[in-house]
């Protein structure tokens, strides 16, 4: 993009944020719920791409200053630090245009939510639940380490250890922009603890990450949900097995089922049921987005597509490797203590690199 077409598209984004700025600022908005939570993120999103337009265009008018002193000057002192912030300005000038090229790309709408989690296991029998459990506490630990939350909204325990599906919801500042890269199919190679002659064997678990709805994206019709309660089962102490707390929301025009046991109380356990079925739905129509643009971008995999294998855990070798964009690392049980985030950053650039070559093309 040309320089002087990139300042007059900032310039118009500044004219919208301070638009913005004054819709936000009217304290008749707050009636309209839905359009101030909608006008607050477009706010949230446009600040970045503000910053960097202030950035590029002091370093712009840097460059002229240094290139008008270097043109007038006769003290060769001054000419040589002239020079120097000119090399240095030029140098610095194509990253930030860049930056902003990959900010002006709108962003995909879903970044910015909560995300559900769901592991299961896949091919191996117990040693893939106990895969499971290992990529359920990486997680955990990344979790932790970005100080978001998890909650725990269904679990089934393998019989030798870890699960053989665990479904959580996860909240906090740009969950989904962050682990939408992690769904799909996750292969480990290590000698099971069951096996007795010390074998490599290969098992697999999926992980499928999904936005959460907000109440505002989808609208129930409490006609089309049939509830069920039934009794708790698993650790819980003396409520188990006595109080129906455990609830069963099954949408009958799309045949949906979820239920949630994680709480004591009925009423959590709903509320909770109902928001991953809002989810559920929502994603029935964002899986058809997703569909097309996992045939354009290798890092990204559809929700209807588990099958896909996007990594490998080597023990032997101690290896992790990404499939989509042959990144390998050496530090298999750092990485599984919850240091992903690596990895991730490297698939976020590869997808901006993509992404930039779309926009480029249908630009053409």
């Amino acid at each position: 993009m040309p320089e002087n077409s990139l300042l007059t598209k900032l310039a118009g984004i500044s004219r919208k944020y301070e638009t913005l700025q004054q819709q936000l600022s009217d304290p008749g908005l707050i009636q309209d719920m839905k359009r101030y939570v909608a006008l607050n993120k477009e706010y949230a999103e446009i600040g970045p791409v503000i910053e960097a337009g202030k950035k590029y265009r002091t370093a712009l008018d840097h460059l002229n200053e240094a290139k008008e002193i270097l043109a007038v000057e006769k003290d060769e002192e001054i000419r040589e630090m002239a020079k120097e912030e000119i090399a240095l300005l030029e140098e610095q000038i194509p990253d930030i245009e860049n930056r902003i090229k990959i900010l002006l790309i709108p962003a995909d709408p879903q970044d910015s939510k909560n995300a559900i989690m769901e592991i299961r296991a896949g091919t191996g029998g117990d040693e893939a639940s106990i895969f499971a459990g290992d990529l359920f506490r990486m997680y955990s630990r990344f979790i932790e380490k970005k100080g978001w939350k998890m909650e725990i909204t269904g679990v089934s325990e393998g019989t030798s250890g870890g699960f053989k599906e665990v479904i959580c919801k996860i909240s906090g500042a740009g969950v989904y922009g962050i682990l939408k890269y992690e769904s799909g199919v996750h292969r480990v190679q290590r000698v099971p603890q069951t096996e007795t002659q010390g074998r490599v064997h290969t098992s697999a678990a999926s992980v499928a990450v999904l936005p959460e709805a907000d109440e505002f994206d989808i609208e129930l019709n409490e006609k089309d949900i049939r509830k069920d309660t039934f009794c708790s089962s698993g650790p819980g102490g003396q409520s188990v097995n006595t109080t129906y707390s455990a609830i069963r929301l099954t949408h009958i025009p799309s045949g949906i089922v979820v239920q949630c046991q994680d709480e004591k109380s009925q009423l959590k356990n709903y509320d909770k049921a109902l928001a991953e079925l809002r989810t559920r739905l929502y994603n029935m129509e964002y899986e058809k987005y997703l569909n097309e643009i996992s045939a354009k971008r290798k890092t990204m995999v559809s929700t209807g597509d588990r099958s896909a294998k996007i990594r490998t855990y080597n023990y032997p070798q101690s290896r992790v490797t990404d499939h989509r964009i042959n990144y390998t690392m050496h530090n298999l049980p750092v990485f599984m203590d919850g240091e992903i985030q690596e990895v991730i950053e490297q698939l976020q650039i590869a997808e901006n690199s993509e992404r930039l070559k779309d926009d480029a093309s249908d630009a053409k």
